[in-house]
């Protein structure tokens, strides 16, 4: 159970020491990819991006923390890109993230962009060592991420306010959870057998473990989301659909969000009924439970991480 945030959390979470080593390495990146004006921007280092990596990737090498640490800035840094009028301007939008998603493909980033070539050396450094299969799934997952950026846009303007289909169509491209997952498997030097990574429950527990964030991370970026007409939100989705005060919404969606951790408890607690019923060998039993434990890892570091950090701290 957790002690520092509002969901009960079944699952310990655990901190990498490697946080100091992976800090020095991060910030030389912002130096070499300047996403920021300076790379000790106080504002930044209130966040702790290098932490959350340590508590995402516990397990993971030094060098591989560094890696999650420099992802997790890029996330952040890119997707804060979009919260000024640039976001509310969709065919501004999109040829960023075409060039982008092109670069997934073989295509030179421009190097007058740090955008751009701070994600191709991520994406350099995140196939490395890693199969064919892998890569292909990967490189689907960013391009869900950067193309759903222009609707986001889109519905910031629109006078079609989004229903929680929607939402949930939109929220899981935004997220960038299944590209977070994917370095489960990088930065632990493993894949996953096929035949489980795609067995209903294995998928229902990684949908539950990257939709849970989302969840929490609605209530706790309201205050900033509401004033500048994001829509993309559940909490105003909820309050709109329900009629309800903000505080009932954000209940609301805080107790959908518990309902959903004791599911995915559930769910992990399950999975070696499914290793035995697939036959699997004990090595891809080992590595299978190494991933869905890397899961509930990543959601118990999140968790954590999001109560503490400045990021979504009103000014």
């Amino acid at each position: 159970m957790s002690d520092d945030t509002s969901l009960q959390i079944p699952f310990p979470y655990r901190r990498s020491l490697h946080g100091p080593y992976a800090a020095g390495l991060h910030r030389d990146w912002l130096t070499r990819h300047p996403l920021l004006p300076d790379a000790d921007h106080p504002g930044y280092a209130h966040w702790e991006v290098v932490d959350l990596a340590a508590l995402g990737y516990p397990d993971a090498g030094p060098d591989d923390v560094a890696l999650g640490a420099d992802l997790m800035g890029f996330y952040f840094l890119f997707d804060d890109q979009f919260d000024g009028p640039l976001g509310r301007r969709p065919s501004e939008v999109a040829p960023i993230c075409e060039r982008l998603i092109a670069i997934l493909h073989g295509a030179p980033p421009e190097q007058s962009s740090p955008v751009e070539t701070a994600f191709a050396d991520l994406w350099t450094r995140s196939v490395q060592g890693m199969s064919a299969r892998w890569q292909a799934r990967a490189a689907y997952n960013w391009e869900w991420y950067f193309a759903s950026h222009p609707a986001e846009a889109a519905g910031r303007i629109s006078n079609r306010p989004p229903d929680r289909d929607g939402y949930l169509v939109l929220r899981r491209g935004t997220a960038a959870m299944e590209t977070v997952f994917d370095m489960v498997e990088r930065l632990g030097r493993f894949e996953v057998p096929a035949a489980v990574l795609h067995h209903p429950v294995l998928r229902q527990l990684r949908q539950l473990a990257a939709d849970i964030p989302s969840l929490s991370n609605d209530v706790r970026s309201f205050p900033l989301e509401a004033p500048r007409g994001d829509v993309y939100n559940l909490v105003i989705i909820v309050q709109r659909e329900r009629r309800c005060s903000a505080e009932e919404a954000c209940a609301l969606v805080l107790d959908e969000a518990q309902l959903m951790v004791e599911r995915c408890r559930a769910l992990h607690e399950s999975l070696p009924d499914v290793y035995a019923e697939l036959g699997l060998s004990r090595i891809e039993r080992a590595i299978a439970q190494r991933y869905a434990d890397g899961l509930i890892t990543w959601l118990a570091g999140y968790l954590s991480w999001e109560a503490r950090t400045g990021r979504y701290q009103a000014a």
